[in-house]
């Protein structure tokens, strides 16, 4: 698809509380010293050195001319502007408030102590690590306004700060500078609230130039850092913050990240025993398996974020991550149960993390640094908990099925069509590749991400979606793409089709989501999705797909259909001689009809049933494990995940 022109934006910064960190005795955000370069270059001959080139190249030459006008090494700005923004131009300020490639950044803090008479906050300045754009400008004599809004101006900006950081260090630029020793400046870049989170960062920054990157832009611009195999990369301390004197017997993280402990409550906060939260206490590992890691959005800002998790009366999970630095909070141990996925069976055997940032806007939120730190985390805790690595067990809360028909309409669509799972699965160390050298009919859905902007509306009042990488592909009624999207009659009761929405998943396939092909029309594929033919477009010449191994399942022989669950509950007799009631399997709106073919996702899935009613733990029969012989299959069916009954379908190689 064509990518949109580049474009020059203004806005509002928002706000973020943060501390200034020493660093090698540099304060991060911190004022320039006397230090100065024997002729002072400006942002004016940073620009002007980019010279003529192709304009799908403009953000590549802007970044060698101001590594060539600020004396800073190309590969070191390229590294910390892929982790600040992974290239991209943003037209609204992250989530702490920074500009552009560089992250420049403009923002004023409400500071506690100096509320007006009228009840408001005024702002103060904050940190000096909060106005970088504003040290660039007084640096490159450069207006603010055009550091934020003008991508070749802020590289220039960005170039300028390192450069200044460099030089307060003792250090040279220039040609007389290698790339390692512009290690603590880099950490100065960061704008971290503790050292412990710019030496993470720092380190990440080393790891991407030794091994080199390159991706087009949301915008369209090619750009590429070069791999330095030789490059030394300092490793980071161990880097947990520990936020209390027992947090130490908290803490699940790998010591490479900055993760702290701020505790979700278990607290009674009314009359009745089963007025408690925000989650359940539990033994997870020794009584229930964790099968599944879900990976949310917050629709929130971080600090509203933590307040959330620490009210008893809210719901709870079991980390967060800040976008701008990739910092993680861990709010519950894996032994205990959030409540955070919507499906009280998914939360019983899941992890949940949360991402800070808002899915309509996507790219803005979703940091290289957060994804890295996520991915970090993921791995970790897949090793420690067994948990697969596979699209089928590292969910999106998008993927996560209502346990009730009433349900399903309700059930949650974070973190939506601009979560980059390719990229994340290849962090994750579990890239979407083919398992096969030949055809087959069962495939993986690999659209690509930059080069793969879908329509999709409804993220603003005025309808419009930001232009940017999408993890998905449409599913059309007919092969062709004038025919409308398939139907969800569980996101669409009255029998409409799918929609373009932002919140509207019914009819998209998700990367890493596999299908049985039924047919082919020209470039077309037809795959069974819902209990239906699904179409989208995969040409040889582009395919969107991968060959994948896999088995698949139908409907048993001589039935018409077969229903589809939302949880994997035990039969009734599993309740004979317990005090727990039987909870109901109730069969969704979606049934497998004969004839059909889907790919089975996990063929060994615990059909049992937490019960968790109040709070008090030591009542008879209460905080209890009931399970079942009943047995279960997980599948792909739609763009959530479902579950069948095993006696109700035959799985096929």
């Amino acid at each position: 698809m064509s990518h949109p022109p580049r474009r020059r934006r203004f806005s509002a910064a928002a706000g973020l509380t943060a501390l200034a960190v020493t660093i090698s005795g540099v304060a991060l955000g911190s004022q320039s010293s006397a230090a100065t370069l024997h002729k002072e270059p400006t942002g004016r001959d940073c620009v002007q050195s980019m010279g003529d080139g192709a304009v799908a190249d403009a953000r590549q030459r802007a970044f060698v001319a101001a590594s060539q006008t600020f004396g800073v090494p190309t590969s070191v700005l390229l590294g910390v502007s892929y982790l600040k923004s992974r290239w991209d131009d943003h037209g609204a300020p992250s989530t702490s408030g920074g500009y552009g490639p560089m992250h420049l950044t403009d923002v004023d803090v409400p500071e506690a102590g100096l509320a007006k008479g009228d009840g408001s906050v005024r702002p103060s300045d904050g940190p000096d690590s909060l106005h970088t754009a504003a040290m660039a400008a007084t640096l490159t004599k450069l207006d603010v306004l055009v550091l934020k809004s003008d991508d070749a101006s802020n590289i220039c900006g960005g170039a300028a700060l390192l450069s200044k950081y460099q030089r307060e260090l003792g250090n040279a630029t220039g040609a007389g500078s290698s790339t390692a020793s512009w290690y603590d400046a880099v950490r100065a870049y960061s704008g971290a609230v503790t050292n412990a989170d710019a030496d993470v960062f720092a380190s990440r920054v080393f790891a991407t130039i030794k091994g080199g990157a390159i991706r087009t832009t949301s915008d369209g611009q090619k750009v590429q850092l070069a791999s330095q195999p030789t490059l030394t990369v300092p490793s980071a301390q161990q880097a947990t913050v520990l936020a209390q004197a027992d947090a130490s017997s908290h803490i699940d993280c790998p010591t490479t990240l900055t993760c702290e402990w701020i505790p979700a409550p278990y607290e009674q906060y009314g009359a009745t025993p089963s007025a408690y939260g925000n989650h359940d206490v539990a033994n997870r590992e020794k009584d229930l398996d964790i099968d599944y890691i879900v990976i949310h959005d917050t629709e929130a800002s971080y600090d509203t974020t933590l307040k959330l998790v620490q009210d008893p009366t809210y719901v709870s999970w079991n980390y967060s991550i800040r976008s701008s630095d990739g910092h993680v909070a861990q709010h519950l141990e894996a032994k205990d149960v959030g409540f955070h996925a919507g499906n009280w069976y998914v939360n019983t055997h899941s992890i949940g993390i949360e991402h800070e940032g808002f899915a309509a806007d996507g790219a803005t939120w979703y940091t290289e640094a957060m994804y890295e730190s996520s991915a970090t985390l993921v791995r970790y805790l897949a090793n420690k908990y067994s948990v697969k690595l596979d699209r089928a067990h590292i969910l999106g809360h998008d993927q996560v099925p209502g346990i009730v028909p009433a349900n399903v309409g309700g059930m949650h669509w974070d973190p939506g069509p601009y979560w980059d799972w390719e990229h994340y699965m290849s962090l994750i160390g579990a890239p979407l590749r083919p398992d096969r050298s030949e055809g087959s009919k069962v495939v993986t859905v690999k659209p690509g991400f930059e080069d793969n902007q879908q329509l999709v509306t409804g993220c603003s009042a005025s309808g419009a979606c930001p232009s940017q990488g999408t993890n998905f592909v449409y599913l059309h009624t007919e092969p062709n793409a004038s025919s409308p999207l398939v139907k969800d009659i569980g996101l669409h009761p009255d029998g409409s089709n799918s929609t373009t929405q932002v919140s509207d998943h019914g009819a998209r396939l998700a990367a890493g989501q596999k299908v049985v092909v039924a047919r082919r029309s020209g470039g077309w594929l037809g795959v069974w999705y819902l209990g239906d033919i699904g179409w989208f477009y995969s040409p040889k010449s582009h395919p969107v797909v991968l060959p994948s191994g896999g088995k698949t399942l139908s409907a048993k022989p001589g039935a018409e259909s077969v229903p589809v669950y939302g949880r994997a509950y035990p039969e009734q007799s599993a309740y004979v001689g317990t005090a727990i009631p039987y909870q109901s399997v109730t069969p969704l709106q979606y049934t497998i009809k004969a004839g059909q073919q889907y790919v089975l996702a996990d063929g060994n899935i615990d059909t049992n049933f937490y019960y968790a009613k109040t709070f008090d733990s030591s009542l008879p029969g209460d905080h209890t494990v009931v399970t079942g012989l009943d047995k279960y299959y997980e599948f792909w069916f739609g763009h959530r995940m479902f579950f069948v009954r095993a006696a109700d379908v035959v799985v096929d190689d």
